[in-house]
């Protein structure tokens, strides 16, 4: 499939090349978000993904509101640039299908529960005698085995076993759910990660291989610098809210027209902070000398800055600060973020039709990515991409009628 974006067509953030993964198959079985979210990656740089849905349809696209043309936003956001085929590969028929567009492939992602497709007969063992430079990356929740192994995983709940959650918040809230889904995504990136290193590899070997990626490793892979302190100090790390554990001042700041953060992460920075804001007698403080002085006295120091921001306009000061080189910026909500101008600069709002959402951020000189096409209607492109693989319409519509493949959600 040719990855450029159609010829005439107009939106933002859309791809203007065929991508630095042109001529990438994936086929992608994956559900939810930590897969669709590693394929989408792909797919804005190229790759041609297969999105191959159960009869019942990915489930998150019943996950709003809101929606569009009964999908629901969630599915919407991790989901462009994709085709969609449903099979049902609980029937032998079903596997024999994706077995022949697993021909060309270059990858497979799924994330069935660990034993399922080896129960299918389906299993690395076998694709990597059929398929040798395959490369086959499964995604589950704690792995095959162990003494967790082969229980489902979820994001909330790795957040909580991992210990994201109990660094999360502060002593007033305990333990706090992450607001976006990071051990799905964080999950997601890391398998991009992975499956580009696999390919890079198979371009010395000529072979495949298989990736076994967990959202407890990748869970456990985010947790810095907490892990590195504990490991260091021996001290069990708690939620801190805002300030940060190593770094004085670091924090949420009020101000006469909004919130700003200021993460100074040296002495220099702290100086100038107190220059600009007509304090620099707190820099000569011995109780702020040093960041190990000011983390003891943060309290202290955390007052007083308070009170030299209450009257000042923090959009202002924010941009003021950071133009002089101390890390400051206003604490925007959503609508306002996806709104700046910067945001407009940089191509981080894409649209296409009606289609509108976060635009990707790799940034390449000569291979562009971004949006090629809308997220997939259910089963859109079933008839397409089964002609694409030498399929009669005789045969389409057989496998239609025999239940293996599927053009309506089965409710």
């Amino acid at each position: 499939m040719d990855g450029s974006i159609k010829p005439g067509a107009v939106g933002k953030g859309l791809a203007k090349t065929a991508g630095a993964l042109a001529g990438i198959k994936v086929v992608d079985l994956t559900r939810v978000l930590g897969g669709p979210y590693c394929t989408m990656i792909l797919s804005d740089h190229g790759a041609d993904v297969i999105k191959v849905e159960p009869p019942q349809g990915d489930e998150v696209r019943d996950w709003g509101p809101p929606f569009h043309e009964d999908d629901a936003s969630y599915f919407i956001g991790v989901n462009r640039n994709k085709r969609a085929i449903a099979l049902d590969i609980g029937k032998p028929d079903g596997r024999k299908v994706l077995l022949r567009l697993l021909e060309d492939a270059d990858v497979l992602i799924e994330n069935f529960k660990p034993g399922s497709m080896e129960k299918w007969g389906i299993g690395y063992d076998v694709l990597s005698e059929q398929f040798p430079g395959l490369i086959h990356c499964r995604i589950s929740g704690f792995g095959p085995d162990g003494p967790l192994g082969g229980l489902p995983g979820y994001d909330a709940i790795l957040q909580a076993m991992t210990g994201l959650m109990s660094i999360n918040g502060d002593p007033s809230t305990g333990p706090m759910r992450l607001g976006t889904a990071i051990v799905d995504m964080g999950t997601g990136l890391y398998s991009a990660v992975g499956i580009l290193m696999a390919l890079h590899e198979r371009g010395r070997s000529g072979r495949g291989q298989y990736l076994d990626m967990t959202l407890y490793d990748c869970g456990m892979a985010l947790l810095h610098p907490q892990a590195a302190n504990f490991f260091l100090n021996g001290k069990r790390p708690a939620g801190t809210g805002n300030p940060h554990p190593n770094l004085v001042p670091y924090g949420k700041y009020p101000t006469k027209t909004c919130e700003i953060f200021i993460a100074s992460g040296n002495n220099g920075q702290f100086r100038k902070l107190c220059e600009l804001i007509g304090q620099p007698e707190l820099a000569e403080d011995p109780r702020f000398a040093n960041n190990g002085e000011r983390s003891i006295n943060r309290d202290v120091l955390t007052e007083a800055l308070a009170a030299s921001f209450a009257e000042e306009d923090g959009n202002e000061l924010a941009l003021r600060l950071i133009r002089a080189g101390v890390p400051a910026g206003p604490v925007l909500p959503v609508d306002q973020s996806t709104a700046a101008p910067h945001t407009e600069h940089r191509e981080m709002v894409t649209e296409l039709d009606w289609y509108k959402g976060i635009g990707t951020p790799i940034k390449f000189s000569r291979t562009k990515g971004g949006t090629r096409r809308p997220p997939p209607k259910f089963a859109e492109h079933g008839t397409e991409v089964l002609t694409q693989h030498g399929y009669s319409e005789e045969e389409i519509a057989a496998l239609q009628r025999d239940g293996v493949l599927h053009v309506k959600r089965r409710l």
